[in-house]
């Protein structure tokens, strides 16, 4: 019992009314009860309230709420607070973890907390209405537990079709067996009738109601008949129905279990026709055993195939002559040995299979090797049937088969190999057709020009012919390179959504004014890390391409969007991955299915003679591979085409600034010295000459060996008597960019500028680092890197430390 006297709330007598009359509430109360009173929130409680308290009962009465109930303090405390400031709550199901027992326990509680108020109307305590839940709680759980561990035993079984159904047969489960079994999935069955499985002649019958009739009165049900898939084929199937009861035995619904034996019944089909066949031949025998004998044997000894019968382990017991005119051996040498030990070591267990398989039903078409007497291989085609106990067979020599079709397979890969030479001729052809003419324009141009007393006016034309033609040359190169995927990209990281706005204009003036042109880009960045020159040159080429495939007339739709995957195309699989897919479609002729895979080939063009180079989607093509990504088309004659650049997306979510260009293009040399490495003598001279012209001062070396020596030799040894390194790539022994890495080590503060129209090592590599000018190249170009890299060598001389006394 309580000492009261001692306690702040003092004798009972002296106990506010308002804590009178709510203590006596509780205390009568059937239902589990407890308050709290006062700024000490002391504690009353009532009988029904002892199960909750548990060994903490002793001291309870009058204890102070939050040291009785420290374990859960932390987690009723702002309910309390919210009582006492008199808004009453209630909550169900609510988890309390707390320590009746001496350790922590998860439990669950419905109760409600209400302000109690004193007889000034304010709030004196609060009142907790407390029923624990706990035992519910847990047991649902283990319910949906048992639950989620009945259906996943009920989709684990594969290979049986179970299905629930209420009292009027509408179906209210389906499990993954009857998915793969049947073709319809779960949400497609629900709630639907029986009967979509059954037969139209079953149903009509009103078989489903006769099953669920037979299986009320005897609790289950047995059928085996036809029944049929989503798709309308049918199956042979045995059934089991069992009536699903409610705890008052009152039948709630049916379950149907279904498991295909369509391969067993026309195994057993097939197995009942070859015994019954077996069955009149030895009743046939038996009427004329002499002459059925006499013929069977001239069948055994005259048959070009290999005749045998073995028993269930595959011990020979009988062969006929072919063995030996096919493989060499006597009937003596086969007869009670394993048919294992004549087969090719590879096709043991092959054959032990085949041997275990053939005892139980009837073999057709099955393949080993066998090993002939000389050592060599024979392929074997069996067909086989059981007998009561031993198997009957018959193989034939397939081997001239299989060689001829190895002699296909490599007669096909000597066709796709004509294909890619002829492919290569059509290249080669297109290249130097094309060059020819451009020769042509140059060789003509000079000749005219050679000419004494040719007039100013003609000589500026002749000379802009030279000039323009060079320009188409350079072009054509860069397009044989980008198909080839040994152009020398610039990558760098920026929005695709931006390019294509920046061109749109400039698609529209090329696609003219009666083509529509509709842009669609999303909201989100869609950052490539490419050449975006190159990305440029290719959405132009594709739009030329749709405006001719339209006639200069009709839509042309550029979507770019977000792709999680590179489509299957050209016999390669698909690709998951990052990419941003950058589409082009038109409403033009459309694509011939046989056309489809040479539109990238270069040179091959669908247009009149002088319309067209064919170079245009090759360079899309070519980019597109280079910079790892891929070009798709899809189309239909007539209905237009798509043509959709997939390149890898960049993670990155800024663009890289834009390299400045040099305002400095047309500036002279000054005096700037140059050191030229180049092989080519004629290319070395001309470098030379016009970098004089220009004002440099210059020095040839003919390799990399005699660039390292001159750079040596110059200055004090450090290389300081040159301004630039201006080097070609491809050179025999040491190329431009070892070079260009040995300079960098023993030279740093000298740059170097690199020169090439073609090299694999740029193109796979890139530049690495270095400063590159495209061949051919123009003087105004040619100036321009020369006076940049000089002017950050100056740069770098002016910022370097100071030495002082």
């Amino acid at each position: 019992m309580r000492d009261w006297s001692s306690h702040p709330l003092g004798l009972p007598d002296s106990w506010p009314v308002a804590l009178q009359l709510s203590l006596g509430t509780v205390l009568h109360s059937p239902e589990s009860m407890c308050m709290a009173w006062g700024p000490e929130l002391t504690f009353f409680f009532n009988d029904a309230y002892l199960p909750i308290l548990g060994p903490r009962v002793d001291g309870a009465m009058g204890a102070r709420f939050a040291e009785l109930w420290a374990d859960v303090w932390q987690q009723v405390e702002p309910i309390v607070h919210k009582a006492l400031g008199g808004v009453a709550s209630r909550y169900d199901d609510l988890p309390l973890t707390m320590a009746r027992f001496g350790r922590p326990e998860q439990t669950w509680w419905t109760f409600s907390y209400s302000p109690l108020f004193d007889e000034s109307g304010a709030v004196g305590g609060m009142l907790c209405i407390a029923n624990e839940q706990t035992a519910r709680v847990a047991g649902e759980a283990r319910l949906r537990a048992s639950e989620g561990r009945a259906r996943q035993i009920i989709d684990s079984a594969l290979d049986y079709a179970i299905i629930a159904t209420d009292p009027e047969g509408h179906i209210t489960c389906w499990n993954e067996g009857a998915r793969r079994t049947l073709g319809w999935t779960e949400e497609e069955m629900l709630g639907q009738p029986a009967d979509r499985f059954f037969t139209p002649e079953d149903v009509a019958a009103g078989q489903v109601a006769k099953e669920m009739h037979s299986a009320l009165e005897t609790g289950k049900g047995k059928d085996e008949r036809w029944h049929q898939r989503k798709g309308g084929d049918r199956f042979w199937a045995d059934g089991e129905m069992t009536v699903l009861k409610d705890e008052a035995d009152r039948a709630i619904g049916f379950v149907k279990v279904l498991r295909d034996r369509t391969a067993r019944r026309l195994d057993l089909q097939a197995r009942q026709r070859l015994e019954d066949e077996l069955r009149r031949l030895n009743a046939q025998l038996t009427t004329d055993v002499n002459e059925r004998t006499a013929e069977r044997d001239r069948l055994w000894d005259t048959s070009p195939d290999l005749l045998l019968i073995v028993d269930f382990d595959g011990i020979v017991q009988a062969v006929n002559p072919a063995w030996t005119t096919m493989l060499g051996y006597e009937p003596s040498e086969l007869l009670d040995q394993s048919i294992s030990n004549f087969v090719h070591p590879e096709d043991h267990a092959l054959t032990e299979k085949l041997v275990h398989d053939a005892a139980g039903r009837p073999l057709i078409s099955v393949e080993n090797r066998y090993t002939a007497k000389d050592g060599s291989y024979r392929w074997i085609s069996w067909v086989s049937v059981p007998g009561e106990d031993v198997i009957y067979a018959t193989g034939r020599d397939v081997t001239r088969d299989k060689e001829a079709g190895r002699a296909l397979r490599h007669a096909e890969e000597q066709l796709r190999q004509s294909q890619k030479v002829e492919a290569v001729g059509q290249l080669t052809g297109g290249v130097a057709h094309d060059f020819n003419n451009l020769l042509t324009v140059i060789r003509g141009s000079i000749d005219l020009l050679r000419r004494p007393d040719v007039p100013e006016e003609r000589r500026k034309r002749y000379i802009d012919a030279i000039s323009d033609t060079a320009d188409r040359a350079a072009k054509l190169t860069g397009q044989l390179l980008a198909f080839a995927r040994r152009q020398t990209l610039r990558p760098t990281v920026f929005d695709t959504r931006k390019s294509v706005a920046v061109i749109e204009d400039m698609i529209r003036t090329l696609t003219g004014s009666r083509i529509e042109v509709e842009v669609i880009r999303p909201d989100e960045p869609c950052m490539v890390n490419a050449d975006p020159s190159q990305f440029d040159t290719a959405l132009v080429n594709m739009a030329v391409n749709a405006r001719d495939a339209m006639g200069g007339s009709g839509r042309l739709t550029i979507e770019v969007r977000r792709a999680t995957a590179l489509p299957a195309m050209r016999a390669h699989p698909a690709v998951e991955g990052e990419f941003v897919a950058v589409s082009l479609t038109d409403t033009g002729a459309g694509i011939l299915p046989e056309k489809i895979d040479q539109i990238f080939e270069p040179f091959f063009t669908t247009k009149d003679v002088g319309q067209g180079t064919g170079l245009g989607l090759s360079q899309v093509f070519g980019f597109a591979k280079q910079s790892g990504g891929e070009i798709d088309v899809e189309s239909r004659p007539g209905e237009g085409a798509t043509f959709t650049l997939y390149l890898p997306r960049s993670m990155q979510a800024t663009e890289q600034a834009e390299p400045e260009s040099d305002a400095e293009a047309n500036a002279r040399g000054n005096g700037a010295f140059v050191l030229i490495v180049e092989d080519n003598p004629e290319v070395g001279n001309f470098a030379t000459q016009a970098l004089q012209e220009l004002g440099y001062d210059t020095r040839l070396a003919s390799d990399a060996q005699k660039a390292l020596a001159a750079l040596r030799d110059s200055g004090s040894g450090d290389g300081s008597g040159f301004d630039v390194v201006f080097s070609d790539v491809v050179m025999p022994g040491m190329s431009g960019i070892e070079l260009g890495q040995e300079v960098r080590r023993l030279y740093p503060d000298l740059p170097v500028v690199l020169t090439s129209g073609y090299s694999t090592v740029l193109a796979q590599n890139g530049t690495h680092g270095f400063e590159l000018l495209q061949k051919p190249y123009s003087m105004d170009e040619l100036s321009r890197v020369l006076r940049k890299a000089a002017a950050w060598r100056e740069r770098a001389h002016a910022n370097a430390p100071q030495m002082t006394e």
